[in-house]
């Protein structure tokens, strides 16, 4: 057995007994770890700031990359108010999703129970680490997290601060753990761990992502990209139309949620496309557009047909000038990655036309992409985005880490 294997394998061992003490914790124990982790994080911001500063020096990634690598007081600030706002959720454990009886007399429930064993593999983001260590906390489920290599000093720190937040709730330090190094094969470890890990979630770019999904001999819950599309309607009002694009697409472009093409009605685009163009070039943005969307404003970059096919993570926009509704449904199917859609209308009948034919995992009406998030949502912090067909879809919060077990209950039956 290799070292990385052996140190999978171990920690594996120890998050599995850790779980078992973790989710018969009761939920004042875990929110005690989850407020005592969060004012660690405040009180240990400088070296984390520190650490960071290290991490983003030695990066020779693009500046979207660095942007999400990058930490700064309101971003670590935003990490410790996650863990409290997570702490004062609704306790996600014990809950009794369905209860019946039979007429035998046999009564039935489903309760919510946690998963286990969560392997957390990302990229970048060390705020992450604070987010699924919080969430996996908070609903019973011990997890490995393992960043990038180019975010290691970031994620001691921050792992450092969730470790005593677990101490002094008295909860075994193992319910959170990080490999002790930056070795590329821990991810092949915890990927073939089956039957140690329950399951694996990863969070970063495509390659990273279609790699979990291709060599995963563990359930994966993942999101391959966020190729998001903001739609604007013929009866959308103009003013609402303009900010809501300049703010799906600039507000942080290299963030999943942010609208990669927008789609705009024939009927509106001669008057209304020059203004947005002009909103969004203002803000830095550069544009990839189809033949319409040249005509009507000279000087546009002619998309190519892979164009509208790219997640480009920076202040690049697609545009593309579509008849209606039908046909910008027909834009997305073709080209969605099935993320995050928008319309902006105030037809509401076209609304729930898009709303219904939309096979995204969230879709918007009236409202910005990047509310596609699981504090926004209300869930406190979000473990990733879920653009799969089970178990869960859009962001994962505490509800999408438990699954349920069926307890009966009987008064002597037996079988006939």
């Amino acid at each position: 057995m290799h070292l990385d294997e052996s140190w999978i394998a171990g920690a594996a061992a120890r998050a599995r007994a850790a779980s078992r003490v973790l989710a018969q914790s009761s939920g004042e124990t875990r929110n005690h770890a989850l407020t005592a982790a969060a004012a660690a994080i405040r009180a240990r911001s400088a070296s984390i700031l520190a650490a960071n500063a290290l991490d983003v020096a030695a990066s020779t990634a693009s500046d979207a990359f660095r942007d999400r690598l990058t930490l700064n007081p309101a971003r670590i600030e935003a990490m410790a108010r996650g863990l409290d706002e997570i702490a004062a959720l609704p306790d996600p454990l014990g809950r009794v999703l369905a209860e019946w009886t039979r007429p035998n007399g046999l009564r039935f429930r489903r309760v919510a129970t946690p998963v286990g064993i969560i392997g957390m593999i990302y990229e970048s983001r060390p705020n992450v680490g604070a987010d699924a260590g919080g969430l996996c906390l908070k609903s019973g489920n011990a997890v490995i997290l393992r960043g990038g290599s180019e975010s290691l000093r970031s994620a001691r720190e921050i792992h450092a601060a969730i470790v005593e937040g677990l101490v002094q709730a008295g909860l075994p330090e193992a319910c959170v753990q990080i490999p002790p190094d930056a070795d590329r094969a821990h991810v092949a470890a915890m990927l073939g761990a089956a039957g140690l890990i329950d399951l694996i979630i990863p969070r970063g770019g495509r390659s990273l992502v279609e790699r979990v999904q291709r060599e995963a001999r563990v359930p994966v819950l993942a999101h391959a990209e966020g190729l998001c599309h903001t739609y604007i309607h013929r009866a959308a009002d103009p003013e609402m139309a303009r900010a809501l694009i300049a703010n799906a697409k600039m507000r942080r472009t290299g963030v999943c949620g942010a609208t990669e093409t927008l789609l705009i009605d024939e009927a509106i685009a001669g008057s209304l496309l020059p203004m947005i163009v002009d909103d969004l070039a203002a803000l830095g943005c550069d544009f990839r557009a189809d033949p319409a969307a040249c005509a009507i404003v000279p000087g546009l970059v002619a998309a190519s047909p892979a164009d509208f096919d790219t997640e480009w993570l920076g202040p690049v926009l697609s545009i593309a000038v579509v008849q209606d509704v039908d046909a910008a449904l027909a834009h997305i199917a073709r080209h969605s990655s099935a993320h995050t859609e928008a319309i902006v209308t105030a037809d509401e009948a076209v609304a729930c036309r898009f709303l219904a034919g939309t096979d995204s995992a969230v879709v918007l009406w009236n409202a910005s992409t990047q509310f596609c998030d699981g504090g926004e949502f209300g869930f406190g912090a979000e473990i990733g985005i879920a653009t799969g067909r089970v178990h869960a879809r859009g962001p994962v919060g505490l509800e999408q880490l438990t699954i349920f077990r069926y307890e009966v209950i009987g008064s002597g039956q037996i079988r006939p």
